[in-house]
């Protein structure tokens, strides 16, 4: 089933845990090169069954953590963790090996460039001094393990070249750490730009609202009580026409500005503000409506989950075709998700994109917003199998800190 998710979230969210998932993979042919490399060479192993119970219980945890990596987020600490791992193995192995230091030499250089690409300068420079310094301890424990083998000048050479690559990948990690900091200030200061503009949007809607509340509503509101009064001393069916649609419109009216500035919204939170639009689209549509709403107060983004409720049941009251509509809200941790799912035609969420790169920019622009935001809009559609869309807003501070402040 299609489905599309809100681009820069689903971009963000990969690059989150694009490093470990990495390490994670390459972590595999790593173990599998490491027996090859020992299988050729015929080492003579110090504790060959030792040996063999390391590296087999390395490879069935590498095989665990890949799977656990890929079924979803980890914790920020395991990048690291998890190339510490590799690393004491890498040492111990050379240790009860007796012989398979040489052998394991590209495996001591591939352990920096692994941590590397992780934006985390300091730990790759630790990660390689380490490596390094491991390396040369497992010749100096070697070497006074057996006195015909000694310390070979080209321990020191190879010593030297994993400082050099300890160096270069710290400045290579340096600088990609200062390109994402870049990064993260852009995506901030679009975020701020889009803040900007919603508020913007809403001071406007504010002022259009209350210009068309004390001007033309209550105008019109006037008009309808003369009127009203006019019928009463002279009944005539061409009045009632008249006062019949001068109500049809200030009803009208009043839809337009609690659309413009809804009141309950500012007033009692998110959660009677969806209760309302709910009120109006079962006034408007013959569409059995199934709500789920649990209280989430009023959260920093509250206009923006609103305005994607509006949204959201407009284009199913106009375009779905549809029997009944599920509209649930809750919290989850510093979330607040809306979903809003039907049973009506469906449809390719393809076709969004294209329509945002026409102009039409509805649900589009909607998907930009809460993209900009820090929060993420996913579409699950497919032709005559209904729509469900999920809205989630950006990390909303929790209640008890929001009252405190």
């Amino acid at each position: 089933m299609p489905v599309v998710m809100s681009r820069l979230s689903a971009v963000r969210d990969f690059l989150a845990a694009e490093p470990v998932r990495v390490s994670a993979t390459l972590r595999l042919p790593l173990i599998a090169l490491i027996g090859v490399l020992v299988w050729i060479w015929e080492v003579d192993h110090w504790l060959p069954q030792l040996y063999a119970a390391i590296l087999g219980s390395y490879a069935v945890a590498a095989v665990i953590w890949l799977l656990a990596v890929l079924r979803g987020p980890v914790p920020r600490w395991a990048d690291w963790a998890s190339t510490a791992v590799d690393l004491v193995v890498i040492i111990v192995l050379c240790l009860v090996s007796g012989g398979a230091t040489a052998a394991l030499l590209p495996v001591f250089f591939l352990l920096p460039i692994s941590v590397a690409f992780q934006d985390r300068p300091l730990l790759t420079a630790i990660i390689g001094a380490i490596t390094a310094l491991g390396y040369l301890t497992v010749w100096i424990f070697y070497s006074k393990r057996d006195d015909r083998v000694g310390l070979p000048n080209m321990v020191y050479t190879h010593f030297g070249f994993m400082i050099w690559l300890a160096v270069a990948t710290t400045a290579l990690s340096f600088v990609l750490a200062r390109r994402a900091a870049r990064l993260r200030a852009l995506q901030e200061v679009r975020r701020q730009l889009v803040s900007e503009a919603m508020q913007s949007d809403e001071r406007h809607n504010r002022d259009v609202a209350e210009h068309l509340h004390d001007g033309p509503l209550q105008t019109l509101l006037a008009a309808r009580l003369e009127l009203d009064d006019a019928r009463q001393r002279h009944p005539d069916p061409a009045l009632d026409l008249v006062y019949a649609a001068l109500q049809e419109t200030a009803t009208g009216l009043r839809s337009t500005v609690t659309e413009l500035h809804p009141q309950v919204l500012a007033q009692l939170g998110l959660t009677a503000g969806v209760r309302e639009l709910l009120r109006q689209f079962q006034s408007r549509y013959d569409i059995e409506v199934i709500a789920d709403l649990e209280e989430v107060d009023k959260p920093q983004s509250q206009s923006l989950l609103y305005r994607a409720a509006r949204e959201l049941l407009t284009n199913v009251g106009k375009h779905a075709g549809a029997s009944t509509v599920h509209v649930d809200l809750v919290r989850r941790g510093d979330r607040v998700i809306l979903t809003v799912g039907d049973d009506g035609r469906g449809f390719d969420p393809e076709i969004v994109g294209r329509s945002l790169a026409a102009g039409h920019i509805g649900l589009g622009s909607l998907m930009g917003r809460f993209d900009a935001m820090g929060g993420s809009m996913r579409i699950t559609s497919h032709p005559g199998q209904g729509t469900q869309v999920t809205a989630t807003s950006p990390p909303e501070p929790a209640a008890d800190a929001i009252e405190t402040r």
